[in-house]
């Protein structure tokens, strides 16, 4: 457990860039720091490891106040991970993720062994072991700094905005990874960011700090979004925190139907549809293409139309209604854990579902909460 007590940094020209802030970071839990720019997030996330030194007050790991703890012994139990990975350019992919092993006496064979392990777990090929940070891209680099931070097997891990310098996709890819691995680690993790919906996604709890660094609100992420404390917090999670909060909605059976199908490099043949849904060999979905453009040819990759999001069958209402409002076809894919089609939903029925999870009793029968029909796809 981290906490702050009354924490103040004052720099020598005046500025007070955290003022009296108190908040407890859970053991196992992701506390997550989220405010504008001047809100102080980076300078609290870098005084847990004294890289800054508080003005005033204290910062207590597990009943330790640090500032009575050796620099070097403290930062050697923290994992950090910064922005654009911060790796070692001249050393190899294994190299950087050896670092603190090596810093605390670890032996090559056993360093080299926990780099490899380490590699796989964070999704990276193994072959990309002796290459170098210049030769990696921008989420493998992230991903490489993920794992030197775990190296040691700190208990604590400070993340200062690790992925903000990727594109959209691999952004999300980064954070689902992030998700899974704090799933087997149970780390201790303060996480800093700009982006509300990255803390809406990964914290436990959120903390909303306001410019010149006091604590605005902190609070699990769906309290947040129901209960802001003040207009600066509303403000700041958006106006859109009603949609925001049905990630928090577990989806119910939504009425699911079959969706006729072809597979990539197929003829679509006599579509009936001015949309037509485009899967793999495993009836992976692919995207969606116009029949009408294709003609008689068989489909291909530049024929489709990737813009809609896939739901899962048990994610969240948010998911749900975000595929079917993104769809080009207005009809949401909904897939099943593997990935596989089971059926599309209309926007129209997951507003109905939303209605329903709202109203005190159910009846049985209701199709939103009755069984899905036949998804059983037709194959062009």
């Amino acid at each position: 457990m981290i906490r702050f007590d009354g924490v103040t940094k004052q720099f020598p020209d005046g500025t007070v860039a955290v003022d009296d802030l108190s908040l407890t970071a859970p053991t196992g839990k992701i506390t997550v720091l989220v405010g504008p720019s001047g809100c102080g997030k980076t300078t609290s996330l870098r005084m847990v490891n004294r890289m800054i030194e508080p003005t005033r007050g204290a910062i207590v790991i597990d009943g330790q106040d640090t500032a009575r703890m050796d620099q070097a012994q403290l930062r050697r139990g923290i994992g950090y991970v910064i922005q654009h990975a911060g790796l070692f350019p001249h050393r190899t992919v294994l190299d950087n993720i050896g670092t603190v092993p090596r810093l605390l006496g670890w032996d090559r064979a056993r360093t080299r062994e926990r780099s490899r392990e380490l590699l796989e777990r964070v999704g990276l090929d193994a072959r990309l072991a002796d290459r170098y940070p210049t030769q990696l891209s921008g989420g493998q680099q992230q991903r490489v700094g993920v794992a030197r931070a775990l190296a040691a097997d700190p208990p604590i891990m400070l993340m200062d905005e690790p992925f903000s310098a990727v594109d959209p996709i691999v952004r999300d890819q980064l954070q689902d990874e992030f998700l899974r691995l704090q799933d087997e680690l149970d780390k201790t993790i303060v996480f800093v960011t700009h982006d509300i919906d990255e803390a809406i996604k990964l914290g436990d709890q959120v903390a909303v700090l306001r410019v010149g660094g006091s604590l605005a609100q902190v609070a699990e992420p769906a309290y947040l979004l129901a209960h802001p404390a003040d207009d600066f917090v509303a403000d700041f999670v958006g106006r859109d925190r009603g949609y925001r909060s049905l990630q928090f909605q577990p989806s119910p059976r939504l009425p699911l139907r079959s969706e006729r199908t072809v597979v990539l490099g197929e003829r679509p043949g006599e579509a009936g549809s001015a949309w037509l849904l485009v899967v793999d060999e495993h009836r992976h979905p692919v995207g969606w293409v116009e029949p009408g453009r294709v003609g008689d040819r068989p489909v291909e990759d530049a024929d489709l139309h990737r813009g809609g999001t896939l739901a899962r069958a048990d994610g969240t209402l948010r998911g749900a209604l975000d595929a079917a409002l993104s769809s080009p076809s207005r009809r949401g894919v909904v897939v099943d854990d593997s990935g596989a089609l089971i059926g599309t939903v209309l926007a129209h029925e997951v507003l109905s579902a939303i209605e329903d999870t709202d109203r005190p009793e159910r009846d049985e029968r209701d199709p939103v909460r009755g069984g899905a029909v036949d998804v059983a796809g037709e194959q062009a």
